[in-house]
């Protein structure tokens, strides 16, 4: 599952791609938590552009994500999200706990 990592000052950009699935979301919370660590921003974006498919194991990703970042006191927005984990995140109401966008 490969991510694009982008550092401006506090702030910290990840771009996921293809499929956040059962079989690919261990690696990619493996990843994104490495990232978090290493960095210690104040502010975490996560690109979703260039995903192609989220099951329930992407809303495990993000929420992974957001209670590291609150762990740090920084903050997580979602953003550029495909219609198809769009309707994802709404049925499971992520939309109360992240800022998506």
């Amino acid at each position: 599952m490969p991510i694009a990592i982008t550092s401006r000052d506090n702030a910290l950009t990840i771009a996921l791609s293809g499929e956040i699935d059962h079989h690919g979301a261990r690696e990619m919370m493996t990843q994104l938590t490495d990232a978090i660590a290493e960095r210690l921003p104040t502010r975490l974006v996560l690109d979703l552009s260039g995903v192609t498919f989220m099951d329930s194991s992407g809303i495990a990703v993000l929420l992974r994500a957001l209670r590291q970042m609150e762990h740090i006191g920084g903050s997580l927005r979602v953003t550029a999200i495909p219609a198809q984990a769009r309707r994802v995140l709404d049925a499971a109401g992520v939309g109360r706990l992240i800022t998506l966008e």
